[in-house]
């Protein structure tokens, strides 16, 4: 199943029952411009880096058929994914595209600089997520990997396992166990990684500098 909805700092997006896709926001750099797209089962919306380019972001859909369509700012690359093929789950970050094939493979379309697009050696990845220098990526096993700007410690996931769901912010990163534990690494200053004592977990989402959380009996919880 994938993301029914999709939110970036600067826009929104939400897939229709008959898979078309709605969005609302800023739109500066063409990445509400989605009226076209039909049979979208997956959408992501891209991050804008806080330090710069304030209203530029992207928009990405997954169609039924396993294409990806893409609209909005595309100063290196990150749209230029329409030649992609038996794709399962998208993932936007900053400039950055990334793609999820039913293989387990992992393509990735965008900015280079920060090495968060060196996906290719990725295998057996069932799930995906792009914070904004960082990439993350759920192995079938339960454990998990990432690539990128790890400098504030969000790509120190190489020892987790047991993980059903991954979510990357601005500079941390978040996992899911099949305990209903929350792990996070990365930036703590703001307080996002505060999340050991959280219990029952049943889904998790990050934002640049927050963690949300949300528990078996209904319960939301959020740091940061």
């Amino acid at each position: 199943m994938g993301h029914l909805i999709a939110a970036g700092p600067r826009h929104s997006l939400g897939i229709s029952a008959d898979g078309t896709v709605v969005a609302a926001g800023a739109g500066a750099s063409g990445e509400c411009r989605t009226a076209g797209w039909t049979e979208v089962i997956d959408v992501a919306a891209g991050n804008v880096h806080t330090a710069s380019n304030t209203g530029r972001s992207h928009s990405v859909g997954l169609r039924s058929d396993g294409t990806v369509v893409a609209a909005g700012w595309n100063n290196e690359g990150q749209c230029e994914v329409s030649s992609w093929r038996e794709v399962t789950a998208v993932a936007a970050g900053w400039r950055r595209t990334l793609g999820l094939r039913a293989d387990g493979t992992v393509l990735a379309a965008g900015r280079l600089a920060e090495g968060a697009g060196e996906v290719s050696s990725w295998r057996e990845i069932v799930a995906l997520a792009c914070g904004d220098w960082h990439s993350v990526g759920l192995r079938a096993d339960g454990t998990t990997i990432a690539v990128g700007n790890g400098r504030r410690g969000q790509c120190s996931v190489g020892g987790w396992t047991d993980v059903t769901t991954v979510a990357a912010g601005y500079l941390h990163t978040v996992g899911l166990t099949s305990a209903g534990r929350v792990l996070a690494v990365g930036d703590r200053t703001g307080g996002a990684c505060e999340v050991e004592a959280w219990s029952d977990v049943v889904a998790v989402a990050a934002g640049s500098y927050h963690t949300v959380a949300v528990t078996a009996d209904g319960r939301a919880s959020a740091v940061g």
